[in-house]
């Protein structure tokens, strides 16, 4: 089993430990925050639900990926090694199981959320500088009336360009990477503080409040269950990624002890502000208006339109951007690490896990993520394959959560976990309601996600057997 846990790096040059405490703490707050917690109120408002469901939803949501943090802190005991939840998988259920994951994640997941946020970025920059659209002309060209390369061509330029610019930074150190993470962090909190700020203390609540479209008491038992396991699904949108951190594990000092914390505070954080801008959102805004917005309205950019007048839209388009550019940063970070794990157990392209001599990153690594997100990013449909793999997606947590239930048997974990076992046991409860929600409101879809994952199976064994 400890030649299971631990093996031997390809190469003999080895990441840098360099990552402390409290920039993996940023680095969890950092990929959790991105655009979600602007605009998910919107959706949420529209489902029918009062405030005081909205607000359960996101406090449910967040208790359920607290759990899910004491979970992942838990498996974070298992190694020293980067990879994150593959690494964990891989542990616990061998070479195949974990490649599926990994193959998932570069295939949609992991490539389709960096071509998203890049693409999302760009659209930030343009609502400020308009960006020029170069291929207009070309934008109805299609490939079999589904594909549209050449629509929006210069924001997809401008988010391609960005990526490359970022993978740069990238391979040029982890530490200038995560430097530049605390700062565009910090930034991205103390915008929520100010935002909470303008909600209870710089402006007055509503003065009188329509009611909402839809009563809750219209909601049957069941229809009540589907609506606010959908308003949920909206808040773990924007609190997805707090597992992401586990994938640098290879960089953070003193992993076994730092990780854990990692999670669990930056979880802790991000909850807590996510639950007070939502409810200084709804003190300020009725959920008539907030329903009433548009795709491409943004209630934060409502409520600080009230105290700042344009200002204040300015002021949330620039936090979008700077939202948006750092959560990329991150996710170009840390998912090259889980595919430099996947090389160096020959189930991926046997170059992915070489390390650069002078700057210790893994260079291919990031050069593969980055060309596949790009032509993510071109093809326009990264929306569509990340939406269809949420199913997956927690599939595999709670195959994690199993993973760890199964270690401390084993008795491969040895050091006490805090809140285990009813940690583990709560999340996989909740995630597999969860997924057979999913499943149900969305068979389609969940079905889809589920093929594209095992379409993955004929490359495992090309891998073994030209890497052996």
């Amino acid at each position: 089993m400890g030649k299971n846990i631990e093996t031997i790096d390809k190469t003999a040059i080895p990441l840098l430990r360099v990552i402390g405490p409290i920039p993996a703490i940023l680095i969890v707050a950092g990929n959790m925050i991105g655009t979600g917690v602007f605009k998910k109120i919107v959706p949420m408002a529209a489902t029918g639900l009062n405030e005081k469901y909205i607000l359960l939803a996101w406090i449910v949501a967040g208790c359920i990926s607290l759990l899910g943090a004491f979970t992942f802190a838990g498996l974070a005991k298992l190694t020293t090694a980067s990879g994150g939840l593959y690494e964990y998988i891989r542990i616990c259920y061998g070479n195949f199981v974990a490649y599926l994951l990994g193959w998932t994640i570069f295939a949609i997941v992991g490539s389709g959320s960096v071509a998203a946020v890049g693409f999302i970025f760009s659209q930030s920059v343009n609502t400020l500088i308009t960006i020029p659209d170069p291929l207009n002309n070309l934008s109805n060209i299609s490939i079999a009336h589904s594909l549209y390369p050449f629509a929006f061509s210069g924001i997809k330029i401008f988010a391609v360009i960005t990526i490359m610019l970022l993978t740069w930074l990238n391979y040029r150190g982890v530490r200038k990477v995560s430097v530049v993470n605390n700062i565009i962090t910090s930034a991205k909190i103390l915008g929520i503080l100010f935002l909470i700020l303008g909600g209870f203390v710089l402006i007055s609540p509503a003065i009188s409040k329509p009611e909402t479209m839809v009563s809750i008491k219209n909601f049957s038992g069941v229809s009540f269950i589907s609506i606010f396991f959908g308003a949920m699904l909206s808040a773990f949108w924007a609190y997805d990624g707090f597992v992401n951190v586990a994938a640098v594990t290879g960089e953070i000092k003193n992993p076994k002890r730092n990780v854990p914390i990692a999670i669990v505070i930056g979880v802790s954080i991000v909850m807590v502000l996510y639950v007070l801008v939502n409810a200084a959102y709804m003190r300020t805004l009725s959920l008539n208006q907030l329903a009433g917005l548009s795709e491409n309205k943004i209630a934060a950019s409502e409520m600080l339109d009230l105290i700042m007048g344009n200002k204040g839209r300015i002021l949330i388009s620039l936090l979008i951007m700077i939202s948006s550019f750092g959560t990329l940063n991150i996710l170009i970070l840390v998912y090259s690490r889980l595919y430099y794990r996947m090389a160096q157990e020959n189930v991926f392209f046997n170059g992915a896990a070489k390390v650069h001599a002078i700057y210790r990153t893994p260079y291919n690594a990031l050069l593969y993520s980055m060309i596949w997100s790009c032509v993510l990013v071109v093809s326009g449909t990264f929306d569509v394959l990340t939406n269809m793999t949420v199913f997956s997606a927690f599939a595999f947590y709670t195959l994690g959560a199993f993973g760890l239930i199964k270690m401390k048997r084993k008795k491969v974990i040895t050091e006490k976990i805090p809140g285990y076992p009813v940690a583990p046991a709560l999340f996989i409860i909740l995630t597999l309601v969860f997924l057979i929600n999913t499943l149900i409101s969305n068979p389609i879809q969940s079905i889809t996600g589920i093929a594209l994952t095992l379409i993955g199976i004929p490359l495992y064994y090309f891998f073994k057997r030209s890497n052996s």
